[in-house]
């Protein structure tokens, strides 16, 4: 029975070869412009087209100086768009369903993450407000179908998932993958929050969305499991031990501490310990803005107190549990705990991870609890740093060691005031794109032309929305 990672590795892993590769600037940049032959989908076969985006696509652009730089910024900042957006009606209302790239399927985490880069443009552009107001539709449909589920199909009679049609679990229908992870009912809350405070419009945000939004913390109040373990449960037959839970599908024990239990992290691997620090920081963010939200939008004070109350009490546990101290007595974050003293130090490139914290805004970059965990992820104290020959970043157990993710260095960029770094981020994602002008899930830390995912949206979009902000924020660096 092939799992997720087979898949990936039949249809998202590409070999280009070496002779193909050329990463020295003096010879990359000879060639000039003309090398550099656009890598988008004609304009008849885009999914969608959002004038905005175009246009701030063709300013960005001409003022970055670097040819391969400015290539792969056009092929990845629309990437989203151009070939994974689905419009359509449901229930006579727009309906948006974007697929995570290779896996025709749509992800809480990844369809949230995929758009955001485009929230500040939304304001000008009504095609995407329909966009925006689609999604946001169809996550809140996805969250009532199941809050426990990871991944989603596009309609209640697909299949799930060829991996998921095994798994010992609640399944529902249209439901793709049901890998309990904080953060897929995290992110609908992060989109929503920001497409609000960016557009002030409140269209979408109606009483199914509302009854979503009840349904989430239920499912967080759930899973602080102060009264037993709560009603989910997993496994899957697989080779993987990361691709299923112990101890019939609950999960290795934790003591409740008022922190939220994760089954998986973001990476859609098991969690060692379940109370997963980055992922409770993300949810008490969360929180705040649902509260926000509801009073703003439906002057509903009460369940805006309900939420405040939950951020509160969550925050006051990690805050309490969640620390380690390094060799001189410093505290840092943990990335999972159990309650019961053992704490385990790693970071994942998948966010939330702790190097993502403050690009999330769960912490100001500049927090020194945080600028100490942010050096040491980017260590050799993390098992999943990898220094080679090609860059070094964090990467994870999901593609193995020694295979650096790019998100992880534009995390790094993105939560960096020192213009070195970034700059130094630029270079390696520059450099390891294997010729393809995109990003990657993964490469290897020697060999670029080794890597995962030839297509995988988030990333790709993600690389577009750093070279946004550093235009907005540090044009120089990129001139």
């Amino acid at each position: 029975m092939p799992s997720r990672r087979d898949v990936l590795k039949w249809f998202g892993v590409a070999a280009v070869s070496a002779a193909t590769l050329d990463i020295a600037p003096s010879r990359a940049f000879a060639a000039g412009a003309t090398r550099y032959a656009s890598q988008r989908p004609p304009v008849g076969k885009r999914k969608f087209v959002s004038q905005a985006v175009e246009r701030q696509l063709a300013t960005v652009k001409s003022a970055i100086a670097d040819p391969k730089l400015a290539w792969m910024f056009e092929n990845c900042y629309p990437n989203t768009l151009d070939t994974t957006v689905e419009l359509g009606t449901l229930d006579g209302k727009p309906d948006t369903f974007v697929i995570t790239g290779d896996i025709n399927a749509m992800w809480l985490r990844d369809s949230s993450a995929q758009v955001s880069p485009y929230i500040p443009l939304a304001k000008q552009d009504p095609s995407l407000q329909r966009l925006f107001r689609g999604l946001i539709r169809r996550q809140a449909r996805c969250i009532r179908i199941d809050p426990y589920a990871n991944a989603f199909m596009p309609d209640p009679h697909s299949q799930p998932l060829s991996w998921s049609l095994h798994d010992d679990t609640d399944m529902k229908p249209g439901v793709g993958e049901r890998k309990w992870e904080i953060d897929s009912l995290c992110y609908p809350i992060r989109l929503a929050h920001g497409y609000w405070q960016a557009t002030g419009d409140t269209e979408p945000f109606d009483d199914d969305w509302r009854a979503a939004m009840a349904t989430v913390v239920k499912t967080f109040r759930e899973q602080q499991r102060k009264q037993g373990h709560g009603p989910y449960h997993f496994q899957r037959p697989s080779k993987i031990p990361t691709d299923t839970l112990m101890l019939d599908g609950y999960g290795n024990p934790a003591r409740p501490n008022g922190m939220i239990h994760s089954m998986f992290r973001p990476s859609d691997d098991a969690c060692l310990y379940p109370l997963f620090v980055p992922a409770n920081l993300f949810a008490v963010t969360s929180l705040r803005q649902l509260a926000q939200m509801s009073r703003g939008m439906h002057r509903d004070e009460a369940f805006a107190a309900e939420c405040t109350a939950l951020a509160n009490e969550v925050e006051q546990a990690v805050h309490r549990d969640g620390r380690m101290r390094d060799e001189q007595g410093q505290e840092h974050w943990a990335y999972e705990i159990d309650g019961y003293g053992n704490q385990l130090f790693m970071d994942d490139a998948n966010a939330p991870s702790l190097l993502s914290l403050a690009y999330l805004g769960c912490c100001d970059r500049k927090d020194a609890l945080y600028q100490r965990t942010r050096d040491r992820v980017w260590s050799t104290h993390n098992p999943y740093f990898f220094k080679g020959k090609a860059a070094e970043g964090i990467g994870g157990p999901h593609e193995g060691l020694r295979m650096i993710w790019p998100m992880s260095l534009m995390m790094y960029a993105q939560t960096s005031d020192d213009p070195a770094q970034i700059s130094q981020c630029l270079r390696w994602l520059r450099d390891t794109d294997a010729g393809t002008g995109f990003m990657h899930e993964t490469f290897d830390q020697d060999d670029p032309s080794h890597f995962t995912r030839a297509w995988f949206a988030w990333a790709n979009t993600l690389f577009g929305e750093l070279i946004v902000d550093l235009h907005r924020t540090r044009p120089a660096l990129l001139r």
